[in-house]
Formats: C-alpha cells, structure tokens, sequence
C-alpha cells in the first residue's frame, strides 16, 4: 500500500468507544442502512446515553434492532428516526422509541445536499475494509451513504471484512480522505434474511402479472412474497434477454441470472448491467454481489430516478400495498396510525415505468387480511390510513381474483374494476359504498 494513504490509516484509527466521543448533546447521526447497520460503533454509542441529551439518529430500514433506541426508550438520550421502517423499528415505533420520516426515496441525497434534511453532525457508515487505492466501499448500501458523507461534519467508517465489495457505476465509495475516523469491527457475515414465504395467493397473482412479461422486458422487483412468485415464475419460463433496474438486489434476481434469464442485452441504460442500490437477502446473495462485475450499485438518485427508469423499454415494476380504495389510492405503507414500512421508492418505479415505452406498473396485494380472528377486504371503500400512490399514478391492481388497469379511467370505471377483483364475498358491500359515493352507474353489476 502506498505510504501516504496508509499514514492517514494509521492516524485515523480509534476504537469505537473513543470515534463515538465526536458525538456531542444536539447533535444529528446519520447511520448507514439496510443490512449495514454499523453495529458496532451503534453499540458504543448506546454506552453514552448517560451523559449525551437530544440525539437524533436518522436510518433508513434498519434490520439490527438500533441499540441507542433499545437502551432510551423514553428518548432522553436519543430520539431515533427511520424513513423506512424494519420490523425492529416497527416494534420501536409501537412503544413510542421511533419516529417516521417521510420520504420519497429518490430525494433523499437532494434532501440533504439542499438543507431540507437536517445537516449530519456526525456520520456512521458501515463499509469495507480499505482497499489499496485508499477507499472503502459502502457494500450493500450504496443508497443515500455518499450524500451524508458529503455533508457530514466528522465521518466515521465501521470497517468489516465480512462485507461484500459491491461494484458500481459512481458514489459506491469513500476516500481515506473525506473519512475522520476509521473502526476495525471484528469480521462477521451480513445479516442474512431468508426468502420471503410464498402463498397460494401470491402465486395466482404472479401468474396474472407472468401474463404480461415479454422477452427483453427490464424488471424491477419489491420487498415480498409476491415479487419473488414473480421471480421464481420467471425462473420456469421460457423468458429470455431479461434486464435488471431495480432499487432492491434481491435472491430472485440472482436466480435468473444464474438459469440465464437476465442478460440485460436490451437495456438502453447500463446495458448488459444488473442495476440496483441495496442489496437484501441471504448470504448466497451477498456472495453473488461480492466484486461482480455484471452487478452496478448505483446512489439512489440515480437507480430511482423516473427519468432513468424510463430510459429502458417494457420496465416491469413490481412491488405490495395494504389497502386500495374504491378512488384507485394505494396505501403501501400504514395502517390507520400504524406505520407498516415506508413509501420507499414504490412511487419512483411507479412513475418511471409508467414512462417507459411498452412500461407497466402492477401494484399486489392478497385480496383479504385477518384482524384478530376477523377476515376484512383489502379492497376498501376510503384507505384506512396513508396514501403512498395517488390515484392518477395508479395503473394496474393486481389480487388473485385478477388484474385491472387503472389508467385512464372515470371514477366509476375505477371502482367497478377494483370491485371485480375484491374478494366475493365483500363485493356486495363495496358496490353499497361506491353507490353512496356516487361513482357507481346503476347500469353495471359485477
């Protein structure tokens, strides 16, 4: 290694518990996302709540249970924020240890690069060990971590040699330079998250969305069941020259790369590449992204931006809701008061396949959910909660009673294509409610 960068090495490493000093009261800590939660350094911070007041922590779906939330739930010490939430964050969040950001993910480094963000005091960012060029790679989480280094005032790395180096396309490193502190945490593997489970439902709803897949298309996959039946679907198919630009790497995208599916030959942007900005799910995964040069990490504001998506022809966007109404308004993110996830980057794809020549957006979702023994509709009268997509985004609903499209209808086409895909037994009720709604013509019966 050369001598210059590896005198800045050695003046720069601390322990975690002398880099977590640069943290003062008031201040705000940005943390690196995902699977990257910086463990250890989260740890030390957590053994300061005596003596620290008014911390603010900002993360976006953060999959380690945060300890500086678990150890001040009263939020003395710490106030913990999350623009995403994880189920651990759900679980803060329940008993009052964790506060929403709302966010569309695309405009989060425009957010903190404009100061509509609250400026980073302090930045904790999981990475990889140095390489012999003097940068550390973000790994999993390209995301948003370059702009909160930018604008952090002290930065400090979590290094860890279990991380996978994640190639890119810009902004998936930082240099020893722009880096204050460096922390050697002991190597462990990536938290790994199994594949998610895939009903009977999920597959039916796949199999509608399969319908619609043409050789060359670029899909873009969600967190879930469904899109990973999608995933697997595709897998079995005789679909071929597939493309990759999706916000989320996940293990179905490395199953049809491995049977040959995506080649990404037809791509107009980054062809030939798998583009993404996170990485989640089991370690075979992490292991497939690791120094791959087929795979391009990209910052956020790139991967989901509309303008980008577009770019690619037939983008296939797949992603959940909780709740559709009778208006075509998708609630993907919150029940009632209780916020489930986030908005994340459902409105980007959204939008940018929408765009895309020969694009469409399918937005899934089971057509019933129990409530404490209870069996209700999905498909509702009014959304019971947040709208993550508007109804003139909305464009095709996907339950396993079927698929329609949304776009370019009048209200009370919305609510009668809504209604032939609610579950039958709530369809009576629905058409009351659209009835009293007036955006039911008397004519029509489903």
């Amino acid at each position: 290694m050369r001598t210059a960068i590896w005198d800045q090495y050695r003046n720069k490493i601390r322990t975690e518990r002398e880099a977590v000093k640069a943290v003062k009261s008031g201040d705000w800590v940005y943390y690196s996302h995902f699977v990257m939660t910086p463990v250890t350094l989260d740890k030390a911070l957590a053994e300061r709540k005596d003596v620290l007041r008014d911390v603010k922590i900002s993360v976006s779906n953060g999959m380690h249970p945060v300890q500086v939330a678990a150890c001040d739930p009263e939020g003395k010490a710490f106030t913990y924020h999350s623009t995403f939430y994880s189920a651990s964050d759900r679980n803060f969040g329940k008993h009052g240890a964790a506060f929403f950001i709302p966010a569309n993910y695309h405009e989060q480094p425009w957010r903190l690069r404009q100061g509509f963000a609250p400026r980073p005091n302090v930045a904790m960012i999981k990475t990889t060990s140095m390489d012999k060029n003097g940068l550390f790679n973000f790994g999993t989480s390209c995301s948003y971590a370059k702009a909160i280094t930018e604008m952090a005032d002290i930065v400090i790395v979590e290094t860890n040699e279990g991380v996978p180096k994640c190639l890119g396309g810009h902004s998936e490193n930082i240099h020893i330079s722009d880096v204050d502190y460096i922390v050697e945490a002991p190597k462990a593997p990536l938290l790994a998250t199994p594949k998610p489970r895939v009903s009977p439902e999920d597959e039916k709803i796949a199999q509608y969305i399969l319908e619609e897949i043409h050789d060359g298309a670029c899909l873009q996959l969600g967190i879930g069941g469904i899109p990973n039946a999608v995933g697997s679907l595709i897998a079995e198919s005789d679909l071929k020259d597939l493309g990759m630009h999706s916000e989320m790497m996940c293990d179905a995208f490395m199953d049809l790369y491995d049977r040959g599916k995506i080649t990404g030959r037809y791509k107009y942007t980054n062809k030939n590449k798998m583009v993404y900005t996170f990485a989640m799910g089991t370690a075979d995964l992490y292991e497939f992204v690791d120094d791959n040069p087929v795979c391009a990490t990209f910052p956020v504001d790139y991967t989901n931006s509309a303008e980008n998506i577009s770019r690619n022809e037939n983008v296939v966007s797949i992603n959940n809701a909780v709740q559709v109404d009778l208006y075509g308004q998708i609630a993907s993110e919150a029940i009632d008061d209780k916020q489930i996830s986030g908005s994340g980057g459902q409105g980007d794809f959204v939008v940018g396949a929408a765009k895309s020549r020969g694009g469409m957006a399918f937005i899934c979702l089971k057509s019933t959910r129990e409530i404490g023994g209870r069996v209700v509709s999905r498909i509702v009268p009014d959304v019971e909660g947040i709208v993550s997509v508007p109804r003139a985004w909305a464009f095709y609903v996907v339950t396993e009673y079927g698929k329609v499209c949304l776009k370019g209808k009048t209200t009370w086409q919305i609510a009668e294509s809504l209604i032939s895909i609610a579950h039958p037994d709530f369809r009576e009720d629905l058409i009351k409610a659209a009835q009293a709604k007036g955006i039911w013509r008397r004519s029509n019966r489903i």
